[in-house]
């Protein structure tokens, strides 16, 4: 059998870096992106084929790569601890460029509130809450974390959700924590705390505009299911 060629012996134009310079990033499949980023495979399969075998791994689903941690590359031969760090900068920064430009824009719907975090939280495998602090148009002054918690909850300080919108001025706010499970279905303990939060935001004067539970299964949001008293 002959021997296979690596990629310095592809002709040029279906060489990735080559292939991009060319035609442009879009041109080149997930796995010649990330092929592009760890550089080089091994005598067995070149970093196309190797990335092309873990994204196999991962069902095709970038999301999955995304949650990889360390050790799940190293386990695989020719990815060492350099290149597997190198492949997970590239996924965060890729979950933050998907975040980016949604902060421009009036979070008005439960879709819009989800996309934002669902690329922060929905890879997580552990829950953690996070409170978006809003301006008078519905447009994002910041995020914030208010809980990290284990598999199935963490725990919120609802002191400090209001003193963080009463130093920023904020007329409104969202809650947004993650379900690992990948259950959308909100637990009692999520619902307890909508309602004490939702209340002492009234007596503030300030609006808890939505709830929302992300997962890699979709989001929930309260606010559509008539949970939170307006």
């Amino acid at each position: 059998m002959a021997d296979k060629l690596n990629i310095n012996q592809w002709a040029q134009e279906d060489r990735p870096r080559e292939k991009l310079l060319a035609q442009g990033a879009r041109a080149l499949t997930d796995a010649e992106l990330l092929a592009i980023l760890i550089g080089s495979g091994t005598a067995d399969e070149n970093a196309v084929e190797l990335m092309r075998r873990i994204l196999n791994d991962c069902g095709g689903s970038l999301q999955a790569l995304g949650r990889m941690r360390l050790d799940d590359f190293t386990r695989y031969k020719g990815v060492g601890p350099a290149k597997a760090v190198t492949l997970m900068a590239a996924c965060e920064l890729g979950s933050r460029r998907m975040k980016e430009p949604v902060e421009r824009r009036r979070m008005d719907s439960s879709k819009d509130i989800a996309g934002y975090f669902q690329p922060m939280l929905q890879e997580l495998p552990h829950e953690e809450c996070h409170v978006m602090l809003l301006r008078n148009n519905l447009t994002v002054k910041g995020t914030f974390l208010v809980g990290r918690g284990g598999i199935t909850e963490s725990a919120v300080d609802i002191r400090l959700i209001l003193e963080a919108a009463l130093r920023n001025q904020s007329t409104a706010i969202v809650l947004c924590h993650n379900h690992p499970s990948g259950s959308l279905s909100p637990s009692t303990m999520d619902k307890r705390l909508t309602h004490q939060l939702n209340e002492a935001c009234r007596i503030m004067n300030i609006r808890l505009l939505d709830h929302i539970i992300v997962s890699d299964q979709g989001y929930f949001s309260f606010n559509d299911q008539g949970l939170i008293e307006q």
